[in-house]
């Protein structure tokens, strides 16, 4: 989603936010599957922002690109990531239904 990127302080905003929010999903050994980006979908679309959290031995660089191709895949933003954990936030679709997650 590199349409329109957010700006610093969006990301900055979202990441304070995320860290109040327990991990909703988990990426293990088996990797990314369609019933993972089926799980980051219903998620993203009910909460615009998930936290999500590597579980398994993956290296930092492995960790950053498993983020790139789940951003990719799953069209959506890696707010940040840290350690084993990562943050996807997406807008929804009308702006009626915004939870103003970025005001």
């Amino acid at each position: 989603m590199s349409d329109t990127p957010l700006t610093g302080a969006q990301k900055s905003k979202l990441r304070g936010q995320g860290q109040r929010l327990d991990a909703t999903l988990k990426l293990g050994k088996e990797g990314i599957t369609p019933a993972f980006f089926g799980e980051l979908t219903r998620a993203l679309r009910a909460h615009e922002l998930v936290k999500r959290r590597f579980v398994g031995d993956a290296d930092r660089h492995a960790r950053a690109a498993l983020c790139e191709q789940i951003a990719t895949e799953g069209h959506c933003f890696c707010v940040g990531a840290v350690g084993h954990t990562a943050l996807f936030y997406r807008p929804h679709a009308t702006p009626a239904a915004n939870t103003d997650a970025l005001k």
